[in-house]
């Protein structure tokens, strides 16, 4: 069985991990189940992620964890032009696709994701690239991302204002669209039948949880909070976080 996991909100909030989720993911991996680690946030490099798990205390590879940049990269032709206003994520995805890269001028797409050094000057750079002819892609349309101190504007926030200024409605590659939905099961192959999503958010982790035809596990220490229910899509299980959730779902099955 395959537990495809959210990162921010789920795993982490920020640089904090959630309490007894190292333990949680360590009794998955002794049961013999496969982790995919799914996220919308296109910002850091893989092996940054990876970074950041071992000093949480939790071991992964590589290639269980899937990114929205990495999803947003297969929306574009080897040889293109992108101009990238986005976080060294997208520019690491964007090169494994032999994409070329630009900071301004004119370019076959625009890739918009969450980054901190979003200003006027990568607005206009993005408009005017939009402007001239260019796809606008989105990493994710996520309008906010889970902190320890509350939600912060997310990479959907950045979009919508490209989107805004340029007139035009963006592609979106993460949770919840097809192009994502796609990396899940590219990555996992026919596995991806058996399977559970566990996430923070409805909107994005429950609906690519039906789009890929797989139970939504509905956790509350991210975005979401027990007081916004009843959500669409209903998730099929809810629990106050990660570890509660595999030990009801342990004990279901």
């Amino acid at each position: 069985m395959v537990w495809i996991l959210d990162l921010d909100g789920v795993v982490w909030l920020g640089e904090a991990v959630i309490p007894g989720v190292p333990e949680a993911i360590a009794r998955l991996r002794e049961a013999g189940h496969t982790i995919l680690f799914l996220t919308n946030n296109s910002s850091r490099r893989v092996d940054d992620l990876v970074e950041k798990f071992v000093g949480m205390g939790i071991d992964v590879e590589p290639d269980e964890i899937v990114t929205s940049a990495q999803a947003a990269a297969t929306m574009l032709e080897p040889g293109s032009t992108a101009l990238v206003c986005a976080g060294d994520g997208v520019r690491e995805a964007l090169d494994a696709r032999g994409v070329k890269m630009v900071d301004d001028g004119p370019a076959d797409a625009v890739v918009v994701g969450f980054h901190k050094e979003f200003d006027y000057a990568r607005l206009n750079a993005a408009y005017q690239a939009v402007r001239g002819g260019a796809r606008l892609i989105g990493t994710n349309d996520d309008t906010t991302y889970p902190t320890p101190e509350g939600p912060i504007p997310g990479g959907g926030a950045l979009l919508a204002s490209v989107a805004a200024a340029a007139g035009m409605a963006p592609e979106v590659a993460g949770k919840p669209y097809q192009p994502m939905a796609d990396a899940v099961r590219e990555r996992i192959g026919g596995a991806a039948d058996d399977g559970v999503v566990v996430g923070d958010r409805p909107d994005t982790d429950g609906l690519v949880a039906r789009r890929l035809g797989l139970p939504f596990g509905l956790v509350f220490t991210g975005v979401t909070s027990p007081d916004d229910l009843p959500v669409d899509p209903e998730p099929d299980m809810t629990a106050p976080d990660l570890p509660t959730l595999v030990d009801q779902w342990t004990s279901a099955h």
